[in-house]
């Protein structure tokens, strides 16, 4: 039992008379429980939108706010998680977010945390196809080398499409029009959704293991870009690269291009287009072939009158088998007589050609040839002799005259004629002028016969 005085009453607190005791929390853990509450109750959510405020921090994250029409939402997506992104976010880009719902504690702000980020629509699938573009452009599956070349005539046609769809009836009434002899297979596949593009791989793989076309014509009507999305799969562009019968794309309108029409080996703007481009005009056909009726019987004419006037000829020529014998007779008698000139010829040409030889051998005789060399070597050995006495002669002439020379230009005669040479004693140094001596220097003289020694007395300068 409780019992309260007056001054008890008057001195406790208001909020504790009658009531129970407040809880007070901090602004943290306010935030923080509602923050636990939002990632505890609601599940990761698929989020589509439109990116504004994007920001790329040196950290790595990404910070932007999703929105559309009518709100925004603040989105950060961390680094562990961008990085898986293919593609850069951009202001103003139309994505789809995967994500879960969060608080931002230090600030209060409801916000959603990204785990995964793809473009949203038609956004996303042009870039997927402008990527497969050009990787297939850069391996060399839209190479003209290896386009396959059409038939001019085909004879039996496969077409790949649905076979409830505008585009068959459209091929069916063109080849119907223009050449209805040629067979028409269609190979029913589903051309939208995503079973379509496994299913056109196995009908052209089909197509070829069949045997009995040699030309596919692939096609359907128009429609989106995701409408027509199997004929920009990879699977589908490398089954028909693969292909060995050429294949024509005859996907949607003329503006549609898809990756399976640069890699076709014919591409055509409708499907009507394709049935036109691979079968020739009927009517065309059958002018030409009454043109070549017409030819081949002006040529058959023609031969006809020749073979008639070669025969005409040749029995004009034709004689009784007795003149052709008498003919023949004389002719045997000509090659006989021609036959015995030749052998006689041919005999005396033989005979000259053995006396001619036998002449010579008898000059090449070895007592013949003995004799030859023999008289050679006695001619040779006179003028051997006569060359050495020749010679003995001239070297005697000019030994003299050498010896007549020498003796002319010998110091000995000159010092015959009275001339002598002074030397000085010691040095024996030959002396040309007075001033190489002074008084009382001796003097070695050399005459015609000996020589003397003398002593200067006086020079004369």
């Amino acid at each position: 039992m409780l019992t309260m005085t007056t001054s008890d009453l008057f001195n406790s607190p208001p909020e504790r008379v009658g009531l129970p005791e407040r809880e007070i929390i901090s602004v943290s853990q306010l935030n923080r429980r509602a923050k636990q509450l939002l990632e505890t109750h609601l599940p990761l959510l698929w989020v589509e939108g439109e990116l504004s405020n994007v920001s790329v921090p040196s950290s790595g994250h990404w910070y932007f706010t999703l929105k559309d029409s009518d709100a925004q939402v603040r989105c950060a997506m961390f680094r562990n998680r961008n990085m898986m992104v293919k593609f850069r976010p951009q202001q103003g880009q139309h994505v789809l977010v995967r994500a879960r719902v969060s608080l931002y504690e230090g600030r209060g702000d409801y916000q959603i945390i990204a785990e995964h980020m793809e473009e949203a629509g038609a956004g996303a699938l042009q870039r997927a196809f402008d990527e497969l573009k050009t990787k297939l452009a850069h391996e060399g599956l839209f190479d003209p080398q290896y386009k396959k070349n059409v038939p001019l005539l085909p004879k039996h046609i496969a077409v790949i499409t649905s076979p409830t769809g505008a585009a068959i009836r459209d091929i069916i009434n063109v080849l119907e029009r223009r050449f209805p002899s040629i067979p028409v297979t269609v190979i029913p596949v589903a051309v939208q959704g995503k079973e379509a593009a496994p299913q056109i791989v196995k009908a052209i793989s089909l197509a070829n293991r069949a045997g009995l076309f040699d030309v596919v014509i692939l096609g359907r009507g128009g429609g989106s870009l995701e409408d027509l999305w199997p004929f920009n799969e990879e699977i589908v562009a490398r089954a028909i690269f693969a292909s060995d019968l050429p294949i024509v794309s005859a996907v949607g309108h003329e503006v549609d291009f898809t990756i399976a029409d640069f890699v076709a080996d014919l591409r055509a703007p409708t499907p009507s287009a394709a049935a036109e481009l691979i079968t020739p005009d009927g009517e065309d056909w059958l002018d030409k072939f009454i043109g070549f009726e017409v030819l081949l019987e002006e040529a058959m004419q023609r031969s006809l009158n020749h073979w008639q006037q070669k025969l005409q000829w040749l029995r004009s020529r034709l004689r009784h088998p007795k003149d052709k014998l008498e003919q023949q007779a004389q002719r045997c008698d000509t090659l006989e007589i021609r036959l015995k000139n030749a052998i006689q010829k041919a005999l005396t040409h033989s005979q000259n050609r053995l006396n001619t030889l036998v002449l010579r051998q008898k000059a090449q005789h070895p007592q013949t040839r003995l004799l030859q060399l023999t008289h050679r070597f006695q001619l040779a050995r006179q003028n051997l002799i006569k060359a050495q006495s020749q010679i003995f002669i001239q070297k005697r002439q000019g030994f003299n005259e050498a010896v007549r020379m020498l003796n002319t230009l010998s110091p000995l005669k000159t010092l015959e004629r009275g001339y002598s040479l002074t030397t000085l004693a010691e040095s024996q140094t030959p002396i040309t002028s007075s001033q190489q001596l002074k008084p009382g220097d001796k003097v070695k003289t050399q005459i015609a016969k000996g020589e003397f020694v003398a002593v200067v007395e006086s020079i004369n300068q």
